[in-house]
């Protein structure tokens, strides 16, 4: 086996994943950007809300996309581009949530008392936020 022969084991080896499953192409992108997403953020323990999940997901679907390319000898562009928005919408969309989320969380503690602990003593205390207007 040489170099020449990855591209096309390797789309051999997608298109067992996608018989054995029965599912459609576009599914199997979603799942994988997931996959990929989920087990990057547990290997890391980097929070959905770092970009490493993310760009994790991103060099994982452009590496599918290159060996899209060396196997069938030309771009695909339509095929490419559908598969890069299917494995990328989802993680996508849950990393710009949490990442929008630390904002909200701060602003509700500053309109808001909240508990605090001394975890020494076990003390427990109502803080009131102040809020200037």
């Amino acid at each position: 086996m040489n170099a020449s022969d990855i591209p096309a084991l390797y789309i051999r080896g997608i298109r067992w994943i996608g018989d054995g499953t029965g599912l459609p192409d576009m599914f199997l992108h979603v799942h994988a950007g997931m996959i990929i997403f989920i087990m990057t953020r547990l290997v890391t323990g980097k929070s959905f809300g770092r970009v490493t999940p993310l760009l994790a997901v991103f060099c994982c679907e452009m590496a599918n996309e290159v060996m899209d390319r060396l196997n069938y000898g030309s771009w695909r562009w339509i095929d490419t581009g559908t598969d890069i928005v299917n494995t990328l919408f989802w993680p996508t969309i849950i990393f710009l949530t949490v990442r929008g989320r630390p904002i909200r969380v701060k602003q509700r503690r500053q309109r808001h008392s909240y508990r605090s602990r001394d975890y020494l003593t076990g003390v427990q205390t109502e803080i009131a936020a102040h809020h200037e207007s």
